[in-house]
Formats: C-alpha cells, structure tokens, sequence
C-alpha cells in the first residue's frame, strides 16, 4: 500500500539512479522533488548521504528516518544529520543498510520532521551494485 502511496506521489518521467566513479564513488538520483546524492570518499573513509529540496527547507527535527518498502522492508535513523537550508545530509563509515534498502526494495520515504521525500527505486540495484564494486583506491580530487 505505501508503495502505491509513493507512485501516486511521483510525477512521472521518473529519472534513472546512477554512479560515477570520479572524482569519488557516487551514487546519484534526482526526482522532481529532490536531489539525492550518495558518496564514499576512500581517502576519508567515510559515506555521506545528501537530499536537496527543489523546493523548501528541511525543518529543525531531532530525527531523520529512512523507510525501505519492497521485499526487504527496512526502517533506519539518526539523529546525526545536519541540515543547511534545501540540504540535509548524513555521514557514517558505514552504510550498509542504506545500500541494502536502495537494492533491494520499490521504494522508499526519507522523512524529517514534516518534510517527506518519496524514492522510486526499481531501477536502482545496477547503480547500487556498481556504487558496491567502485575501487576503494578512487583519489579524492578537490
């Protein structure tokens, strides 16, 4: 049913999720909505997820939630996320459960406070998987 909550949610064309190895590994997706934008720096090491507004602010909320939905439903938060106007990101050494939810499910609600940004991710798994292999041995270029 939130899967269907999600779809209806989108405006379609939904756009393709996609990786870059350069300069860092990156994992990429931009909806109508939001800019979302996944990283690990080899050099650091260290994971950070980004989600820009299109259109907004992120609140001031103690919280930031993610909820996989699809076979391998999952729900993950933190309260180590910082917020800078339209963007909201989270960083870690590791984020297996983030890539586990974005391969393995349909969809997923990135929510803090009121604000909600809703993720197709049917075609995600190739990125993910590429995102997965990407060389730990990448340089970070400034």
């Amino acid at each position: 049913m939130r899967l269907a909550v999600i779809l209806a949610a989108l405006p379609f064309p939904a756009f393709a999720w996609e990786f870059s190895p350069d300069p860092i590994c990156t994992l990429a997706h931009d909806t109508d909505t939001a800019a979302i934008v996944i990283t690990y720096d080899a050099t650091l090491p260290e994971y950070a997820l980004s989600i820009t507004l299109k259109d907004g602010t992120w609140p001031d909320a103690p919280v930031f939630g993610m909820e996989f939905i699809g076979p391998r439903p999952l729900a993950i938060g933190t309260d180590r996320h910082v917020t800078d106007g339209a963007t909201l990101t989270v960083r870690d050494r590791g984020f297996g459960n983030v890539l586990d939810g974005l391969e393995f499910n349909a969809g997923a609600l990135a929510a803090s406070g009121p604000t909600t940004v809703p993720m197709i991710l049917t075609d995600a798994a190739p990125a993910v998987r590429a995102f997965r292999d990407c060389p730990s041995d990448t340089p970070a270029t400034s």
